[in-house]
C-alpha cells in the first residue's frame, strides 16, 4: 500500500501538479505525510484513513538535511506532517518552516511521559510532538573485544581496540562531536566553539588509526558487524533490538557510555503552510492514543514517548534496553538546539572533520 501511495503521488507530480495531494481526483480529504522511510506501520495508516474517511499520501526521506531542503524548496506548502529529529526543530522553527502546534486539538497529549511534555529542544512542545524515541550507545562483538569498558573510551582510546576494524557514524555530526566531548570530560551537551574544536581534533586523530574502517552510519554499521566486517561502533538501541528479536545479532553487546549519551526523539511537526493543518492535528492526536502509540512502537521496535502506551509494549520493548533504568536516565541527554550562526559554525567544523 505504501508503494502504491508513493507511485500515485509521483505520477501526479509528473503530470505537473505542484503538490502531492490527490484531492483533485475526488473530494476525499488528503493527509500528506513526509516521513523517514519504513517508519510507520501501514496498518496504522489504514486505520487512520478509515476512522476519518481520508486518504494518506506518504513521501519518504532519508535524512534531516533532505527533509529540510525539501521544505525550503516549497514543501512547507505541500506536506501536512513532517517528522524531524528533535535537534532540527529549533532551526526549522527559526526559519519559519514549521508552525506552532494547537495543543487544544490534542486531548491525547496528556499521554506523553513527563520528560517529553516540556523538552529542552522545544519548550512546551510549541512546534513539535514526540513520535518515537530511543538511545544512542555502543555495540560490540564480545568474541573479538574483551573487557570493553562501558565508556566512550571503547571507541576513542586505541588501547581498548588496537587491532579490530571499527567505524564512526558520518551523519550530521551532532552525536559524534558530543561523544568526543563526553570522553574528553567536556560533557555530552558541549556547546562552545572551543569544546567542538577539541572534540573534532580527537575524531581526526581517531580516523587516522590503522584499524579505522571509515565513516558509516549506525544502521549499516550494525549490518557490517553482523557480517563480521567490524568489531565495534555506535548504534541505536532500536536497531540492536530488531536484530536481537530476529536472532541475527544475539551475541552482540550494547551499552550506554557512562559519560553520557543521547536520548534521541523524532517528532511530528506541521509545515508552515500545510494544505490541511486540521487533519494534521487529527493525525498527531491519533498517534498519541495509547493503543496506537503501542502499535507504532511494536511495529518499529523503537521506544515510545507515550507513557500511556507502556503497558501494551511487547517483547524486547519491555526490557531495560528500551525502558531505561533510573541510573540510565541520569546519563541520557537531549542534544542541545543550535540555531543561526552557531548552527553554521558547527556544520563547518563537522565538514572539516570529514575532509
Amino acid at each position: 500500500m505504501l508503494k502504491l501511495r508513493i507511485l500515485l503521488a509521483g505520477c501526479l507530480l509528473a503530470l505537473g501538479m505542484s503538490s502531492p495531494r490527490i484531492a483533485q481526483a475526488d473530494s476525499t480529504p488528503v493527509l500528506n505525510l513526509f516521513i523517514w522511510s519504513s517508519y510507520i506501520d501501514p496498518a496504522l495508516l489504514t486505520a487512520f484513513e478509515k476512522k476519518y474517511n481520508v486518504k494518506v499520501v506518504e513521501t519518504d526521506y532519508a535524512s534531516n538535511a533532505e527533509m529540510s531542503a525539501k521544505l525550503k524548496a516549497g514543501g512547507d506548502s505541500q506536506y501536512d506532517i513532517a517528522v524531524p529529529s528533535s535537534y532540527y526543530v529549533p532551526e526549522l522553527a527559526a526559519e519559519g518552516l514549521i508552525q506552532p502546534i494547537d495543543h487544544s486539538a490534542l486531548p491525547n497529549f496528556k499521554n506523553l511521559g513527563a520528560k517529553f511534555q516540556n523538552p529542552s529542544y522545544d519548550p512546551g512542545d510549541k512546534y513539535s510532538i514526540p513520535y518515537q524515541t530511543g538511545t544512542t550507545g555502543i555495540v560490540y562483538d564480545p568474541a573479538k573485544l574483551k573487557n570493553v569498558p562501558e565508556s566512550w573510551a571503547a571507541l576513542y582510546d586505541p588501547k581498548v581496540n588496537p587491532n579490530f576494524p571499527f567505524v564512526l557514524p558520518k551523519g550530521e555530526g551532532r552525536d559524534q562531536i558530543a561523544s568526543a566531548c563526553a570522553y574528553l570530560g567536556l560533557g555530552f551537551t558541549c556547546a562552545t566553539k572551543e569544546d567542538w574544536l577539541k572534540a573534532a581534533k580527537l575524531i581526526v586523530a581517531t580516523k587516522k588509526r590503522p584499524n579505522f574502517a571509515g565513516f558509516v552510519d549506525e544502521t549499516p554499521a550494525r549490518d557490517q558487524m553482523k557480517s563480521g566486517l567490524i568489531a565495534i561502533s555506535t548504534a541505536y538501541n532500536g536497531d540492536i533490538g530488531q536484530c536481537y528479536a530476529d536472532g541475527s545479532c544475539k551475541t552482540l553487546k550494547y551499552f550506554l557510555p557512562k559519560e553520557g549519551t543521547e536520548q534521541w526523539v523524532d517528532t511530528m511537526a506541521i509545515p508552515a503552510h500545510a494544505p490541511n493543518p486540521k487533519l494534521a492535528l487529527e493525525f498527531i492526536n491519533f498517534i498519541l492514543d495509547a493503543a496506537n502509540g503501542a502499535d507504532l512502537s511494536n511495529w518499529n521496535q523503537y521506544s515510545s514517548p507515550n507513557q500511556a502506551a507502556q503497558s501494551q509494549l511487547q517483547g524486547i520493548l519491555q526490557t531495560e534496553m528500551f525502558t531505561p533504568s533510573a541510573a540510565d536516565e541520569k546519563i541520557l541527554y537531549f542534544l542541545p538546539p543550535l540555531e543561526g550562526a552557531q548552527y553554521k559554525l558547527f556544520n563547518d567544523i563537522w565538514t572539516s572533520v570529514l575532509q
